[in-house]
């Protein structure tokens, strides 16, 4: 594809200033909300083919998000869009000073193929509430997905104003070097290495979100029938391919055994009659042998099994694992858990600070002070405390990893701020004129001027 020519006609349609009033953003975002609805029986039968998601899931975890997202910005926006006033320097009275946001113009949102449609769609809803025009590369493991959402948005956008590219891998590096105002990039820490070197080129903004080693942190006080609940939805929704799933268990030695049990419950009740069949698989037979590999050596106390003709990993816990097993050394992005034990709270934040920043981590404790402890000596994008995943339901809540697990937020508010630049904006009146900066300097202008400063 030429992706240069295609540019420049978004370049031209941003230019007509079609993107930038709030009732066209706001059109936008109800015909986009409406093609959604229109698609929602294709998108459910595409993402069960690509990933083996029952339409429960897919709406539970893309649909519902990306359906209130617009809700959310459609009674917001307008609030966003107004110029925001700031006080002025005193020693320059009277002028108004304000913040303006623009749209940096051609963006290029590039998703990945676990949630093909809400991290696909999620941005999208920012960038063109923001004034953009929008390039949306989907990723060539979802293919389903991905068809369906460019017949979608064919249908109600023209491409110089949103245009999807469904690019092979190899193709990715052009694109990436094309000369876009603002890059989005949700992917793997590889992935992110490769857009933020290609950025750099052409001095290009980018949001990473990336993922990582999620820890959670499991204390004595924890009430373990609620955490091996929430942690196995963490494990088994979407078979653990969630950039901000429980990664491993940092659990005092006091109760492991406790929680496995409880685990074991609850795949009980998730998957009566052995039958997971509702369960998602891994996406490629790559990834099915990678995360399989992390098995072996391993004690599963819990699942353990798999079905390559499927590609399906039972949900399984691990114990005993050593710290320098691979399964403690890469992100699983699979349905495995490891549990290690601890008896000191202090090592468990140590053990953190070994690894890169993870993009979410969880803490299952009563105690306050663990949570204070845990928060103000670990640095991680986002988590929660007695739950997993639950912050990113939250539209008021930004999105985003830091250091390793990726740069920048989105979500909400964050959004419209991330795909806008913020102008500031000094207006003064022709009188009265200030002449402490202007020449010539005296010994009287430099006490007036240190008085009033």
């Amino acid at each position: 594809m030429e992706y240069r020519e295609l540019i420049e006609r978004q370049r031209a349609y941003f230019a007509s200033g079609a993107t930038r009033a709030l009732e066209n953003r706001i059109n936008a975002l109800n015909e986009l909300e409406n093609a959604l609805k229109l698609f929602q029986d294709r998108l459910f039968e595409a993402l069960e083919e690509d990933l083996n998601k029952s339409p429960h899931e897919t709406y539970l975890m893309e649909q519902s998000f990306v359906l209130g997202e617009i809700r959310y910005f459609k009674k917001n926006l307008k609030k966003w869009m107004k110029d925001r006033r700031v006080k002025p320097n005193i020693g320059f009275v009277p002028n108004k000073s304000y913040m303006t946001p623009e749209p940096y113009g051609v963006v290029l949102i590039v998703s990945p193929w676990n949630y093909p449609l809400n991290l696909a769609m999620m941005p999208l809803i920012g960038a063109i509430a923001a004034g953009n025009c929008a390039v949306v590369k989907n990723s060539a493991k979802a293919p389903h997905t991905g068809a369906v959402l460019a017949e979608m948005l064919a249908s109600i956008f023209p491409d110089e104003y949103v245009a999807v590219v469904n690019a092979p891998r190899q193709e990715c590096g052009d694109l990436l070097r094309q000369p876009w105002d603002y890059i989005l990039f949700t992917g793997s820490k590889a992935g992110g290495r490769e857009v933020l070197a290609a950025a750099a080129e052409n001095m290009i903004p980018v949001t990473l979100e990336l993922g990582g080693k999620n820890p959670v942190i499991i204390d004595p006080t924890a009430d373990l029938k609620v955490a091996a609940k929430r942690l196995a939805f963490g494990k088994c929704i979407n078979a653990g391919q969630t950039c901000i799933a429980p990664d491993y268990v940092l659990i005092h030695q006091d109760i492991r055994d406790e929680f496995v049990e409880e685990f074991r419950k609850v795949i009980k009740k998730y998957f009566r009659k052995g039958d997971m069949s509702q369960m998602a698989t891994i996406v490629s037979d790559a990834h099915f042998a990678r995360v399989t590999s992390l098995l072996e050596g391993q004690n599963a106390v819990v699942g353990g099994g798999s079905d390559p003709e499927r590609r399906f990993v039972e949900p399984t816990v691990l114990v005993d694992v050593p710290l320098d097993s691979p399964v403690m050394q890469e992100e699983i992005f699979g349905p495995i858990l490891p549990l290690v034990t601890w008896t000191d709270l202090n090592w468990c934040i140590d053990y953190i600070h070994t690894k890169d920043k993870p993009l979410a981590l969880y803490v299952f404790t009563k105690d306050k002070t663990v949570v204070r402890r845990v928060f103000d000596q670990c640095s991680f994008g986002g988590g929660c405390v007695n739950d997993v995943m639950l912050h990113l339901s939250a539209t008021e809540l930004a999105f985003g990893g830091v250091g390793g697990s990726g740069m920048g937020q989105y979500h909400g508010k964050a959004s419209f701020d991330t795909f806008s630049h913020y102008r500031a904006i000094c207006e003064r009146k022709k009188f009265p004129e200030q002449n402490l900066r202007h020449f010539p300097f005296t010994k009287l202008k430099f006490r007036l001027l240190r008085m009033l400063t």
